[in-house]
């Protein structure tokens, strides 16, 4: 089978990641091509050496008359050129554009996070609803996304495929965060929806606690004295190595790679109640989703650190849930059944 994955940005980050597994594991029976647009190109690095990688040099994030008509003709050039079985189309931006392209009985189309759309971008949201038949699938990474796809009017061949990750591999020696007893990690990038003012007050009611930020691309001054920002880091998925608990703070989410990593080294996690995370964090079992307030957060984070008991019972929940429908091969196989359809 030839499989064409096209996504907007060619940066490492959740989406990416998806791409990334699902292109790598594809590749090694099938003939993959990868084609993304604009970014730092960190994304074609950890793609295999077998798989086509096409820039697409026009095709951007933000709107722009030019640049998405210039981009469509790139997509019809990309389909004759390699007369795909399947496309499979990443993000609202690709997700739209590609479905004005592409045959529909061959596209499927991955929603990541249809929180973005129905509550950050909600303008868009009609479009969504126009080209929901110009596609044979779509997909969501949560029920909460499949649910609320359906409840916005979006019914046409509706799916849920959990995300899958590969368990990060390699060896991190933590360099900062020296004599604190314990260590809360967040992966995010610093925007507002990310929380990273609920993640300094967090960490200000747990001084006790050190709070190690992965993901600002800028210096982070005026810090609590327990809060360390490490910048930007490729395979950062593998400092959970080397923390206790992972935190995360967020308006929306849809399913994070981030948490995924965590609980597949076995970390308890502590995240908002929001998207598809209440789906594989579950109370009292293997972490727990909070409220958007720092109280809350610090609660939890000083019930599951202060006892040993219920850490390594946490700990031991989450690594079965990761590895009974979170790897990479059980997202690959659940992608192929929707491709052969």
């Amino acid at each position: 089978m030839r499989i064409l994955q096209i996504i907007t940005l060619s940066e490492l980050g959740g989406a990416q990641s998806v791409v990334i597994n699902l292109a790598n594991n594809l590749s090694r029976e099938n003939e993959v091509i990868v084609a993304a647009g604009e970014g730092d190109g960190k994304m074609w690095q950890a793609l295999n050496e077998n798989i086509e990688k096409v820039h697409i040099q026009h095709l951007k994030r933000s709107l722009s008359p030019v640049s998405d008509f210039l981009t469509i003709l790139s997509f019809i050039r990309l389909y004759y050129k390699y007369r795909p079985d399947i496309i499979h189309l990443h993000s609202s931006k690709v997700g739209i554009l590609g479905r004005i392209v592409f045959p529909n009985k061959k596209t499927v189309y991955t929603v990541h996070g249809f929180d973005s759309i129905r509550i950050a971008y909600r303008k868009y949201l009609p479009i969504e609803k126009f080209f929901q038949r110009k596609c044979k699938a779509i997909v969501g990474v949560s029920n909460y996304d499949r649910q609320n796809l359906w409840d916005e009017g979006i019914t046409n061949n509706v799916y849920r495929v959990f995300n899958g990750i590969y368990q990060p591999q390699g060896d991190v020696a933590m360099k900062v965060a020296q004599g604190y007893a314990k260590k809360i990690l967040c992966i995010a990038r610093v925007a507002k929806p990310k929380r990273f003012d609920l993640f300094l007050e967090t960490a200000k009611m747990l001084p006790q606690y050190a709070f190690i930020w992965i993901g600002n691309q800028e210096e982070m001054k005026n810090l609590p004295k327990n809060v360390f920002c490490l910048g930007n880091i490729p395979n950062a998925g593998i400092y959970n190595k080397e923390i206790d608990l992972f935190m995360l703070a967020s308006d929306y989410e849809g399913l994070p790679m981030v948490i995924l990593e965590a609980m597949s080294l076995g970390k308890p996690v502590v995240a908002s109640q929001v998207g598809g995370i209440s789906e594989v964090i579950e109370n009292g079992v293997n972490g727990y989703t909070v409220d958007n307030t720092a109280k809350a957060f610090a609660d939890k984070i000083q019930y599951v650190l202060e006892d040993d008991y219920v850490y390594k019972l946490f700990s031991a929940h989450t690594l079965h849930r990761f590895n009974e429908s979170l790897t990479v091969d059980k997202m690959v196989r659940a992608y192929m059944d929707i491709y052969q359809l």
